[in-house]
């Protein structure tokens, strides 16, 4: 199949597939899911690899790569990803910019003619230095800039968008609360499983803002021979690096800690089918996937209290909320959880499915973009 000469939407980040995140990953299902409704849509990213093609077509999208200049933390030089998403936006009628993405304001600056709606998902975090308090102001400023010149702005939960930095610009344009796609992860074997013991899980990038190093504390204060901490993420390829060489120091000699790298396919169902409970002891987290995947398998999640995470919990009722950096009382929260009861267990599921399972997020998203443009707008149909 060709490219087509019009997009009904361009899609701009940074990192999009096969890089995993919880923003590449809620990008991707969002446009593969517009995709196979029919909808034309490109994707402009970065290179982040370089050994992937610059142009290419996964699951129905049309994904364009601007190659990379030079890395800096978490983020990199691409000075042609603006150009290369204004040029794409110029052919499409709605240009979805997911955010935090520091080339952002360049490029509302070259004036797209497409309507713009961003995804603003979390607010951008670097471990503390100079350094990276510079990059976060710089970051800061791209998407207040860009999320004023919106049309829409759409964020995971309102309570995300109310605990934001950004906040007083968000509030200012037309908002609508969206979650993140998540898919049921349940009907998976217990391969993962080491006997009868409490197992706890994490699933998601090993590194500084997920605050895994108080999980390993707080697992290691659990005094169980049989129990063990199943510790599931990248750490090979994440940008701005991983922690990995601190959490391995922090397990130090405890057999029970598991280091399972990436997990996909039918591991990820097998994952959650080996936990009794979910541990996201993020320090920045803005609504947290795996864990209302856990909660679609019927295992309830011991999840920080910080704004947009905690509404999974909140709206469930399925799991805790402790406060980040605390081991000890996620220690607690853990052992509490272990506890849960069958018939509790299929009742969180149930509720976690009824809000955030299906393609309720694709049928909202749908709705937002189409009310922003007439269906005689849409692009042409023909390929």
């Amino acid at each position: 199949m060709g490219i087509p000469d019009r997009f009904d939407v361009t899609v701009a980040l940074d990192y999009y597939a096969p890089y995993v995140s919880g923003l590449t990953e809620a990008a991707r299902i969002t446009a593969e899911g517009l995709a196979g409704r029919g909808w034309k849509v490109a994707v402009a990213c970065a290179q982040h690899d370089p050994t992937l093609p610059r142009q290419e077509q996964l699951n129905g999208v049309h994904v364009f790569r601007a190659p990379v200049l030079a890395r800096i933390s978490r983020g990199f030089l691409t000075p042609r990803l603006p150009l290369l998403a204004a040029r794409l936006a110029a052919r499409s009628r709605l240009l979805h910019l997911h955010l935090p993405m520091p080339e952002a304001a360049f490029l509302m600056a070259l004036r797209p003619k497409a309507r713009v709606v961003t995804t603003y998902h979390i607010d951008a975090f670097l471990p503390d230095t100079p350094m990276n308090r510079a990059a976060m102001r710089l970051a800061d400023h791209s998407c207040r800039a860009t999320v004023k010149r919106a049309d829409l702005v759409i964020a995971n939960s309102d309570d995300q968008a109310r605990g934001s930095r950004l906040w007083p610009a968000i509030r200012q344009r037309p908002f609508r609360p969206i979650p993140s796609p998540c898919v049921d992860r349940s009907g998976g074997t217990p391969r993962l499983r080491e006997g009868d013991g409490l197992h706890i899980g994490f699933m998601g990038r090993i590194a500084d803002d997920k605050g895994i190093e108080y999980l390993v504390r707080a697992f290691r204060a659990i005094d169980d021979p049989k129990a063990r901490l199943l510790i599931a993420g990248d750490y090979q390829t994440v940008a701005g690096g991983s922690n990995i060489a601190r959490l391995r120091a922090e397990a130090g000699d405890d057999p029970r800690v598991r280091f399972l790298g990436l997990l996909r396919g039918e591991r990820v169902r097998d994952f959650y089918a080996s936990i009794d409970v979910f541990a996201l002891p993020s320090i920045s987290e803005s609504f947290g996937i795996v864990q209302v995947e856990a909660m679609m398998a019927g295992v309830p999640s011991a999840t920080t209290d910080l704004a947009g995470s905690r509404y999974p919990v909140q709206a469930t009722g399925f799991g805790r909320l402790i406060p980040p950096r605390d081991p000890e009382a996620l220690r607690r929260a853990l052992l509490d959880l272990a506890g849960t009861s069958r018939a509790d267990r299929l009742a969180g599921q149930r509720r976690a499915r009824e809000l955030f399972g299906g393609e309720g997020f694709l049928d909202a998203h749908e709705e937002a973009f189409r009310s922003l443009v007439t269906p005689e707008h849409r692009a042409d149909r023909a390929t």
